[in-house]
């Protein structure tokens, strides 16, 4: 049997997916090795779903968004799903992962994925599983790394909704919310709210007041400017410190599922104020389209050092962007504690100095 890596997509997809794939594909086919991607996340794993990533496979990857293996935030190997007459129970079928990944030859498996998924990866290491985390989110709320590819691409996104929303709030004299995602973090909202001349960021990291906010908005109109840019992470609390939830689901990573604090605080500001307010959630937008050039070098750099380390012999990390250095990390020091906004980050400074308002004030 030839030698073998495998790799799979978890979690929620996002732009630089497939650069990712190709780079460590291209990387791996250089050393010998065959490359065997699974499909659907663990479930591939899990079922024995997976497809042998050759020279064709591979071929015009660079800029397509997505990933061409499948995604999945409901296959947690520890907590997996099985469907038996209309019933859906959850078994550990983690065992019967690693023993499949054992038969098929795989000597490591690179995992690509956020904090569930490499929670997942460390949690096959314990098992005796040899496996390589990287990094994916567009929300970049991985501590053991300064950024994850998918972020640039969603923060370009969310400025170029910003900039649409900007023309239609100058005409009609409203104030415009812009709801965005980034879970429990605010980086998408800070960026792209800096970058989109916002006039108002909520971020889940800074408390927010209802009078704070409309305090902005007023300064606006008096200063002859009768139209307002509101940002707000979808992790962002109520007034009153509640966070708002659209749902829960059953078996997913990420059982909670964020949404409608964009609608909340559009109402409140209509209500408060009087002014026209219209709310556009980006939602899955974020996540779509083809990779900026940033993300696209990103992915491949983490792409091509997950592979040398796995022909190395080198596994239980992940792959991490420190400063401009490629590095690793135990998978133990990647997950389980989340990358937030510091209260003494520079940019909340940098907004600040133009006047943007953190509804705090």
């Amino acid at each position: 049997m030839a030698k073998r890596l495998g790799i799979l997509t978890g979690g929620g997809d996002c732009p630089g997916l497939n650069a990712v794939i190709r780079a460590a594909t291209k990387t791996a086919n250089r050393y010998g090795y065959e490359m065997i991607g699974f499909l659907d996340g663990y479930t591939g794993v899990v079922e024995g779903r997976y497809i042998k990533l050759d020279p064709p496979a591979i071929s015009g990857l660079l800029h397509r968004g997505g990933t061409i293996l499948g995604t999945n935030n409901r296959s947690n190997p520890f907590y997996f799903p099985i469907k038996e007459n209309g019933v859906v129970t959850y078994r550990d079928m983690s065992d019967k992962a690693v023993e499949r990944l054992e038969r098929m030859g795989i000597e490591v498996l690179l995992v690509v994925g956020g904090d569930g998924t490499l929670a997942g990866a460390r949690d096959f290491k314990a098992k005796g599983a040899r496996v390589i985390g990287i990094p994916k989110t567009i929300d970049n709320d991985l501590a053991a790394t300064d950024q994850t590819f998918g972020f640039d691409t969603a923060v370009r996104t969310a400025t170029d909704a910003l900039d649409k929303l900007h023309t239609t709030a100058e005409s009609h004299h409203r104030v415009m919310v812009l709801e965005l995602m980034g879970r429990y973090a605010g980086w998408i909202a800070l960026y792209s709210g800096l970058a989109g001349g916002a006039d108002v960021i909520l971020i889940p990291e800074i408390p927010w007041h209802i009078e704070s906010v409309l305090k902005k908005i007023e300064a606006r109109r008096a200063e002859g400017k009768p139209f307002s840019i509101v940002v707000v992470a979808e992790g962002v609390k109520s007034p009153e410190g509640e966070l708002v939830v659209q749902r829960k689901v059953e078996g997913s990573v990420e059982r909670v599922r964020l949404g409608g604090i964009g609608q909340l605080v559009g109402k409140l500001i209509e209500e408060k104020s009087g002014i026209e307010t219209r709310v556009t959630v980006l939602g899955h937008i974020q996540r779509g389209g083809s990779p900026s050039s940033y993300d696209r070098v990103l992915a491949t750099r983490f792409g091509v050092a997950a592979a040398e380390l796995a022909v190395k012999g080198i596994h239980g990390v992940m792959v991490c962007l420190q400063g401009n250095t490629i590095s690793h990390v135990t998978l133990e020091e990647a997950v389980g504690k989340p990358r937030t906004i510091p209260p003494d980050h520079q940019l909340l400074a940098t907004a600040r100095a133009i006047g943007i308002s953190f509804g705090d004030d």
